[in-house]
């Protein structure tokens, strides 16, 4: 790691690590929008659903994915205040990255290719929402066949299906968590690399919730080219699902 400056540079400047902490507001925020989905999806299977009715399973299976149809607008909306907010908070990190260094990289920050990933992100973002309820449908529609195919109880059949909605939430959590850390993590490299850096730092949450393959990670230095792969799979700090781990940007001296 020669000749590398390292943005924690300062250690008398405690804010200099924490520049690219994970953007925990934005993932609060988003988790509660997708969650409106979640309850909508709960209302919809309460207000479908009759355990005496065998046709009510098929009703609320098309009625659900007719709502993903319905959000798709709403989802390019919420989704893409949060792509935005996590690019603005990157490059406000990154703005700081360069008052501190001098004006060299400053350029190079404004110039780097982000325009492409931001609209891949918001891509992401609409197919993930509108998921929610389609999932929901098929998950309905793989109860109802195991009823028939398992000869479960339809008590249980229908408990669970009434369970759409909970389970649904859990689901939006999972994808606010993962995705703004991701996201954060997408803009943090594409504009590292584009001021010539080669990798960065693994940081974790430092928490006792850190799985024992990111805190393996702690401390260690990754080159952008060559994720590490953890669990069985594959990507940088802030990349895996429900991931709180950040990378902090090793770039060079300038």
């Amino acid at each position: 790691m020669s000749r590398r400056h390292r943005l924690a540079y300062d250690r008398a400047k405690p804010s200099a690590k924490s520049l690219f902490l994970r953007a925990r507001k934005a993932e609060v925020q988003y988790a509660r929008q997708l969650r409106k989905v979640a309850r909508h999806i709960g209302d919809l299977v309460m207000g479908l659903f009759d355990q005496a009715d065998p046709t009510s399973a098929g009703i609320v299976e098309r009625a659900l994915r007719r709502y993903a149809g319905t959000i798709e607008a709403w989802a390019s909306s919420v989704g893409g205040r949060m792509v935005a907010e996590v690019a603005a908070r990157d490059r406000k990190a990154w703005m700081a990255v360069s008052r501190e260094m001098g004006t060299a990289i400053h350029r190079e920050i404004e110039q780097a290719p982000t325009g492409a990933l931001l609209r891949q992100r918001l891509a992401d973002q609409v197919s993930l929402i509108t998921s929610l309820p389609t999932e929901a449908a098929e998950r309905v529609h793989q109860l109802t066949i195991e009823g028939l195919s398992k000869g479960t109880r339809a008590s249980e059949i229908a408990a669970e299906i009434m369970r759409s909605g909970e389970v649904s939430a859990a689901r939006a959590n999972l994808i606010a968590r993962t995705e703004v850390s991701r996201t954060a993590t997408d803009f943090t490299e594409a504009r590292a690399q584009s001021v010539g850096s080669e990798g960065y730092i693994w940081r974790t949450a430092g928490d006792s919730d850190v799985r024992d393959s990111h805190r393996a990670m702690a401390g260690k230095y990754v080159e952008w080219k060559s994720p590490p792969t953890l669990d069985g799979m594959t990507g940088h700090a802030g990349q895996f699902p429900n991931c709180r781990c950040y990378p902090e940007p090793v770039i060079p001296d300038v």
